[in-house]
């Protein structure tokens, strides 16, 4: 079987990109085993996602077949290097950014990923870290005039997750990172998840891809994006983003926004009809407005791409070539 042709017009230009349809990328599992039961997909997958069995085994399990030959070849490579100069390094994990809009999928995909890489026996240490625990508190945020940037570039403390990153990849252990509450919305005071050494770590977020500046700040020297070893952008159409962001915010509305400590808790009393509404106006004001101008400009910088359609479900799959 042929790759299919890339629209040239996009960015993932057949120039950059291998171009796979489900079929040709669910060959390429091979014979990876499928350990994942019914009940673990269920603890995986987001509120408002119906991933089922046969996309894991079509789309990724190849997935995590391709990232685990791609550290056995890092480990390799360390060896060489090692012996070239004469000395024994300790391993260092090996990190996988994921990137992608709101309601895309990106933080099931990256629970998905962990736990199908931690079953494989070469690597059964896989941490996961989001950077919802990098953002500002929101009373820097509020000073600052920018709760209503929450998720762009600039409400993120870019210098503690480079800090954080680089300490990472230079094998430092005992570190840790800050916790992130959804139902307040805020960063949790002296509340950290301890990141224990790894095998690997998936650093999942909104613009973990991107390289611009904000503005009043001076170009960055370094980028998150300059630690991973592979990187993932998970892609859809806008119509099907803003789609599942409003059934998203619905469901929130009937589970987490009842809670009286939710920061959201003033939606739950709303209407159906006012949920939408709103939920519509928060996407085309902040959520659209991140995608089109931060998130999805990033999309070409990523090693892989998992394009979904209208049902969640991913259909093509993007490699770089190099």
């Amino acid at each position: 079987m042929t790759e299919a042709s890339i629209d040239e017009s996009s960015d993932l230009t057949s120039a950059l990109y291998r171009n796979f349809d489900r079929d040709r990328w669910r060959e390429l599992r091979a014979s990876t085993p499928l350990t994942l039961s019914e009940s673990d997909l269920a603890t995986i997958q987001g509120l408002n996602e119906k991933l089922r069995m046969d996309e894991v085994a079509e789309i990724y399990l190849p997935l995590s077949r391709l990232l685990s030959l791609h550290v056995a070849a890092n480990r390799l490579l360390a060896r060489v290097r090692d012996t070239f100069l004469h000395e024994e390094t300790s391993p260092v994990p090996y990190v996988i950014g994921l990137a992608g809009s709101v309601a895309v999928g990106k933080s099931t995909t990256a629970r998905l990923l962990q736990a199908l890489l931690s079953r494989w026996p070469e690597h059964p240490r896989v941490e996961l870290v989001t950077t919802d625990g990098f953002l500002f508190p929101n009373a820097v945020l509020e000073a600052r005039g920018l709760m209503k940037r929450k998720g762009f570039p600039e409400s993120y403390d870019i210098r503690r997750l480079l800090r954080f990153v680089s300490d990472l990849k230079s094998g430092l252990t005992g570190l840790s990172v800050p916790v992130y509450s959804h139902v307040a919305y805020d960063i949790m005071p002296d509340t950290t998840q301890a990141i224990p050494h790894a095998d690997i770590v998936i650093i999942e977020g909104l613009t973990v891809l991107q390289t611009g500046t904000t503005q009043g700040e001076r170009a960055p020297r370094m980028f998150v994006s300059d630690f991973f070893d592979f990187s993932i952008y998970v892609d859809a159409s806008l119509p099907a983003i803003k789609r599942w962001y409003i059934e998203r915010f619905l469901a929130l509305r009937a589970a987490i926004f009842t809670n009286p400590s939710s920061y959201f808790h003033r939606y739950a009393s709303l209407s159906e009809s006012e949920a939408v509404e709103t939920a519509t106006r928060i996407w085309r004001e902040i959520n659209e407005v991140n995608l089109r101008e931060n998130i999805q400009p990033t999309r070409s910088r990523a090693h892989l791409v998992l394009q979904k359609g209208p049902s969640h479900a991913v259909e093509r799959v993007f490699l770089r070539k190099r």
